[in-house]
């Protein structure tokens, strides 16, 4: 018993569509997950470059020396107790124990100019925002929406130190909007991004309009005033 060939071309033609709709959705799944893998890739170099400059405060405030105790002057009592003798006996402090205070005093304060010459270095590190502020601060002084483009551009304008690149840009917008921190639309091709405060912020309160009873109460009081 042979089979039929409509069967076997209807069988055919269905596992075929399977397999192509099997394959469009593994396309957009790598896709998707290409876009996550992209902005946590992105969260993880920011986390790093802010580790650090915290590993670099932390040693700065860990080399800091403590307030230098005072130095006592030399007790004429311990020569005594220590050597048994008669206190007119007793041997005046070489040059070299009486230069020792001084010394000892000399070595933090070397240290302590050495740690606050180092301090506005990473202080200026740290004062560094990042990119995600950045990017937020941009969205919220701006009126209407802008493209990763854009916002890449100007960002690129304001700080020409940084190397601000239009992927990483737009990967760190998608990314916001996850979080609800910004807006995206479309217009044509275009996608564009806004602020969730500025697309949040309500509609200006329209004018208030009289009722008609209160026209006709206004039309009434004229009347009155002009027959006076």
């Amino acid at each position: 018993m042979t089979d039929n060939p409509a069967t076997i071309t209807s069988v055919t033609s269905q596992y075929a569509t399977q397999v192509a709709q099997d394959l469009e959705l593994n396309t957009k799944e790598q896709e998707r997950i290409g876009a996550e893998l992209s902005a946590l890739q992105t969260q993880l170099r920011i986390l790093q470059d802010d580790q650090s400059v915290l590993h670099s405060i932390q040693k700065t405030l860990g080399n800091r020396p403590a307030s230098a105790p005072a130095t006592p002057e030399p007790s004429t009592s311990l020569p005594q107790q220590a050597s048994g003798k008669n206190p007119t006996t007793r041997r005046a402090p070489s040059k070299t124990a009486a230069k020792a205070p001084s010394a000892k005093k000399t070595t933090p304060q070397a240290k302590k100019d050495k740690t606050q010459g180092a301090e506005p270095n990473v202080v200026t590190a740290s004062a560094q925002p990042t990119l995600i502020a950045l990017i937020r601060t941009h969205l919220d002084q701006q009126k209407e929406p802008r493209s990763a483009a854009e916002v890449t551009t100007a960002l690129a304008e304001a700080h020409p130190q940084r190397n601000i690149k239009t992927t990483v840009v737009r990967t760190t917008l998608e990314n916001l909007v996850a979080k609800s921190q910004a807006h995206r639309s479309k217009q044509g091709a275009s996608v564009l991004y806004t602020s969730a405060a500025v697309h949040a912020a309500p509609e200006k309160t329209p004018a208030h309009v009289p009722s008609q009873p209160e026209q006709d109460s206004s039309k009434h009081e004229k009347a009155g005033a002009v027959s006076s």
